[in-house]
C-alpha cells in the first residue's frame, strides 16, 4: 500500500497535472521512460531531505532561532553523463562537482530544492518504490498549502528590475 495522504487523494494523473501547472507548461514533458529510469536512480543512487531545523538569523544585536523546513532532493555518482542528462532532462536543478580526497573519484551532484523538489517528486511518484514514503511527504507539503498569494514567479520579478 502507498504511504501518506497522497495516494489516498490524488491519482499520479493529479499529481502530474499539480507538477506542469506549477512550472506554466515552461519544461518539455518527458517519456515515461525517462521518469522511471530517473526514479530508480533515486531509489539506487539518491537522497531526499524532508526536515525541519532551527536556523539562527541575526536581527540588530538580536539572534533569533527560527524553524525552517529542508526540502532537497539529490543524485550524487561518478557519472558525469547521467548527472547532466538528469538535469537536462529535469529542467531544473544544479550541478557541482563533489571533490574526494585519496584517489577517490569525481563525484557529480544534482541538486534541487523547494519546489524545483515539488515538481521532481511530481514527476516520480508514480514510478518510485524505496523513496516513496519522503516524496510523498513532499508532494502532501506543498499540496496542502492554502495561502499562496505571496509566491511570485522569478521570471516576472527579474524582468521588472
Amino acid at each position: 500500500a502507498l504511504v501518506g495522504r497522497v495516494s489516498d487523494v490524488m491519482s499520479p494523473l493529479t499529481i502530474w497535472i499539480l507538477s506542469i501547472t506549477y512550472k506554466n507548461f515552461s519544461k518539455v514533458i518527458m517519456t515515461t521512460n525517462a521518469a522511471a529510469y530517473i526514479a530508480g536512480l533515486f531509489d539506487g543512487e539518491g537522497s531526499i531531505t524532508y526536515k525541519k531545523y532551527f536556523e539562527r538569523k541575526k536581527k540588530g544585536n538580536k539572534v533569533n532561532r527560527y524553524e525552517c523546513w529542508r526540502i532537497v532532493m539529490e543524485i550524487s555518482m561518478t557519472d558525469k553523463f547521467i548527472v547532466e542528462w538528469v538535469h537536462s532532462v529535469l529542467g531544473c536543478g544544479t550541478v557541482r562537482k563533489k571533490p574526494r580526497k585519496n584517489g577517490h573519484k569525481m563525484q557529480y551532484r544534482w541538486r534541487c530544492c523547494f519546489r524545483d523538489a515539488f515538481h521532481v517528486s511530481c514527476l516520480l511518484f508514480p514510478y518510485a518504490h524505496v523513496k516513496l514514503n519522503k516524496i510523498s511527504q513532499i508532494i502532501d507539503h506543498y499540496s496542502t498549502t492554502t495561502d499562496q498569494t505571496n509566491i511570485i514567479k522569478l521570471s516576472d520579478y527579474r524582468g521588472k528590475k
